[in-house]
Formats: structure tokens, sequence, C-alpha cells
């Protein structure tokens, strides 16, 4: 896999060539019931999670509250806080509206009934954060649940990192993102 440098951050160069655009009426929002772990989270993130506000619960199906109100809703794994899962498949935070699933904490987030949007690392995906020499390396994670996603993006022309603009801006600021998007400009990619 080939690697550039845009700061101190590690890219792979498929990250800059791919389109994406979510298809919810595909994927019915797949990513948030599949896989045996919730969302990674930073600690901040996770510290949010302590004090969930009612109007958030009554958006969630009885057994995720339930779940919530007895277990919380972060789960540690190798020292990584993650949210946690339903019998190591759904979020807990998943609810679904008209047949799709959706993030409860964005939704409330959007509504103005929650202060925190969901995790950075759910408005990032399908690009994870690994660690690489110390500094923080950018993986294009391409699943089979996202194939409708690539397509649409392909159709209509929208690049990953232009689909995970404000995600990226969050995380490392406008200038890297600036910088970012000069080094994909001036860069022929093969």
């Amino acid at each position: 896999m080939s690697l550039v440098s845009v700061g101190n951050v590690l890219v792979e160069k498929d990250i800059f060539q791919a389109c994406f655009s979510c298809d919810l009426h595909e994927c019915r929002g797949t990513c948030c019931v599949e896989g045996e772990l919730g969302a990674p989270l930073s600690k901040l993130e996770a510290s949010q999670l302590d004090h969930l506000p009612e109007e958030l619960l009554k958006m969630l199906p009885e057994k995720s509250v339930k779940y919530l109100r007895r277990h919380g809703g972060v789960e540690v794994y190798q020292g990584i806080q993650y949210t946690r899962t339903i019998d190591n498949r759904e979020c807990v935070f998943a609810c679904i509206r008209d047949g799709i699933t959706f993030c409860a904490m964005e939704i409330a987030f959007s509504e103005g009934v929650y202060r925190y949007d969901k995790p950075l690392s759910c408005r990032l995906f399908p690009i994870r954060v690994r660690k690489k020499f110390g500094l923080d390396y950018l993986v294009y994670e391409q699943h089979a649940m996202c194939r409708s996603a690539r397509k649409s993006g392909g159709e209509q022309k929208v690049k990953l990192i232009d689909y995970v603009h404000q995600a990226l801006v969050a995380l490392y600021g406008s200038e890297w993102v600036t910088s970012l998007k000069a080094f994909v400009d001036s860069t022929p990619m093969k």
C-alpha cells in the first residue's frame, strides 16, 4: 500500500482516488449494525456518553434503553473505548426510521436535543485512523456493505475526501484539509 505524508499524517493513496457517497436507500444503514465492535471513541466522546438526555433515549428501541441503563454506552476492548453493541451486532445508539438504521446521537444533535454529534469515527467512515511510526495513519476500509456508496460516489463524482471533509476538518483543522486537497490536486495519481 502506497503512503504519503501530509503534514504529520500518513495517508493511503487509495483515499485520494476513491469516490464515495452513502446511499442509505440501498445499504439501509448497515454500518450501524454489522461488526463486533461499535464506533471507536476518543476519551472526550466516551465521557459524553455518561449522561444521556431522555429525549435521546426516547429515540431508541426499548432493548437499547434497557441495555444502556444496565451496561452504559461504552465498552473497552484492548484498551480502546467503543460505543457499546448489543450481542456484538448493532450499536446501542442505532434506531430505525422508515426501515433505515440511523444514529440516535446524530438525530438528537441535529434536532438540538443533544449537545454532541455522533462519534467522529462514524463521521469519518469509511476512513479509519490507525497509528504507524507514532503518527496518525489514514486507511480506507472498502467494505462490501458500502458497495452502493462507492457506485453512487462514482456516478455523482464525489471524492471520498470531499464526502468526509467536515470530519477531517474536525480532526485535523481546515489548514490541514486545505493542504491535503492541494496535494491531491497537484499530484498525478496512478
